[in-house]
């Protein structure tokens, strides 16, 4: 059994929203009422919505599919969240980026000294929105290490812990209750209602919002970008659980290459939106990436992936949730 698989059994800590973990010492005080609300950054203009996903059981994987790592099918217990209404726009993740585009988005006073403070990624050496579009469009092509780094950002800023969904939570969020190929069912003709995907996106992202979202109320959870979750990917890891109910499995990674993206993206067929699908990142999304060692922070080759936000019911400690932030990125080749 990978280490890594191993690791799941520590996820408490940081991750789960498992009644075990101790209430937060950070900025948020009170626990807040399980509904869907908008999330304001103090200071700006800048805003995002978050929707409600309740706590159940579901059947992850899929015992008919060709595909060997998404078998076996097999019970998993995923407690409480919440989770992105959309993907992560540019509008937000710019600020991020840029400081001078953060202060620009401040209508009370300057940026704060500890938001500042944070590490920002290095400016990209081309224009990594590769001509989609900005403005309601989804942030992309940000390595792993950049979308932690970016939720890290979005705590200092809001005193509320942000992070990427294990692959378990993304899921489970993805077919809101549906045991089928997709979560309208299981006629992929339909897809053009609810994804930009191969057939319909003129190869390009799309502003988000735009198709119907799923019974949970997640826009674009299908197409446009695929989505980071957090999670080591191994095509085996489904193995380990079979016959067996996992609750709230992640898989702590530990290496750079390579990570599980979900969801498939506008440039993706049919097969690859359905919900049981899964993708992982790959080093030749940096090969034109001209610096040794290469970046930390971009994929210039993976215009096609970016990332949407959870929020666990039970937040973890201010300890834990730094400990989440701060791991030291690893170096590439």
């Amino acid at each position: 059994m990978h280490k890594a698989i191993c690791s799941f059994l520590l996820l408490g800590s940081i991750y789960s929203a498992d009644a075990q973990i101790k209430k937060s010492e950070t900025k948020n005080q009170n626990k807040p009422s399980h509904e869907r609300y908008v999330q304001q950054i103090k200071g700006t203009t800048l805003s995002f919505s978050m929707e409600a996903i309740p706590a159940g059981v579901y059947t992850r994987g899929d015992d008919k599919s060709a595909k060997a790592d998404e078998k076996p099918a097999h019970q998993v217990e995923i407690d409480a969240f919440w989770m992105g209404t959309h993907e992560v726009t540019w509008d937000i993740f710019q600020s991020f980026l840029y400081k001078d585009y953060e202060q620009s988005k401040q209508n009370d006073g300057k940026v704060p000294a500890d938001v500042d403070a944070v590490t920002r990624p290095t400016k990209p050496y081309l224009d990594m929105t590769f001509g989609f579009g900005k403005e309601g469009f989804p942030a992309l092509a940000m390595t792993h290490y950049n979308a932690i780094q970016f939720c890290k950002w979005l705590y200092v800023r809001t005193g509320v812990f942000y992070r990427l969904p294990t692959e378990a939570e993304w899921e489970y969020a993805c077919r809101a209750g549906s045991t089928d190929a997709y979560f309208f069912g299981n006629d992929a003709g339909k897809l053009d209602d609810y994804a930009w995907f191969e057939n319909n996106s003129d190869q390009k992202t799309h502003p988000v919002g735009q198709k119907k979202p799923n019974p949970f109320g997640l826009y674009d959870i299908i197409g446009n970008v695929a989505e980071w979750t957090y999670d080591q990917y191994h095509a085996d890891t489904y193995k380990q659980f079979a016959g067996k109910k996992a609750k709230n499995p992640v898989v702590v990674p530990t290496e750079l290459y390579p990570h599980v993206v979900r969801g498939g993206s506008f440039s993706s067929p049919a097969n690859e939106l359905r919900s049981a699908a899964r993708g992982a990142s790959d080093p030749i999304w940096k090969q034109l990436d001209p610096q040794m060692p290469k970046s930390n922070w971009w994929f210039p080759e993976a215009p096609f992936v970016g990332l949407r936000l959870v929020r666990p019911v039970n937040p973890p400690t201010h300890e834990e949730i730094m400990a989440y932030y701060d791991q030291a990125p690893i170096e590439d080749f």
